[in-house]
C-alpha cells in the first residue's frame, strides 16, 4: 500500500486537492483538481509503472463546469448523470494552449471517495521542454 500523508502535511508541502477522477490506469489519468488554488482538469496523455511523477495537459476549468461536475451518479443508470456527461465534454477536452505541468502525487488517509474529494493529491511542477 502507497504511503499515506495528513492533510495538514500535504497542504505545507505544496500538494492541492483532486475533486473529481474520471479516469485511472496505473494512476490518475483525467479528472479535476486544483492548480495553484484555482480548479483546473489534468489529463495524462502517457505514462507508465514507474514511481517517477507523471506529465499532463491543466487548463482552466470554469464556475460553471465545476458545479455541474459535482453531481454523484453512474453512466447508464442516472439520467441526470449521462445528461451532464454530453453537457460537459466540450470542457473535459484539453485545448491546444493547455500548460504541460508534472504532477506528483500523495495520498491521505481517508476514504477512498468522498464530497471534498479523493484520497490522492497532486504537486505541480513546470514541465522540462
Amino acid at each position: 500500500m502507497a504511503e499515506t500523508w495528513n492533510e495538514v502535511q500535504l497542504i505545507a508541502d505544496g500538494f492541492e486537492r483532486v475533486y473529481v477522477e474520471f479516469e485511472w490506469c496505473s494512476g490518475p489519468r483525467v479528472g479535476l483538481g486544483d492548480v495553484d488554488g484555482m480548479p483546473h482538469y489534468f489529463q495524462g496523455d502517457d505514462w507508465d509503472d514507474a514511481e517517477e511523477a507523471d506529465e499532463y495537459r491543466v487548463w482552466p476549468a470554469s464556475d460553471a463546469a465545476v458545479e455541474l461536475e459535482t453531481h454523484p451518479g453512474q453512466g447508464g443508470i442516472d439520467a441526470r448523470y449521462d445528461e451532464l456527461a454530453l453537457l460537459l465534454a466540450q470542457y473535459r477536452q484539453a485545448p491546444d494552449d493547455a500548460k504541460r505541468l508534472v504532477g506528483e502525487v500523495r495520498f491521505d488517509a481517508g476514504a477512498r471517495y468522498r464530497v471534498e474529494g479523493l484520497d490522492y493529491w497532486f504537486r505541480w511542477r513546470p514541465s522540462r521542454p
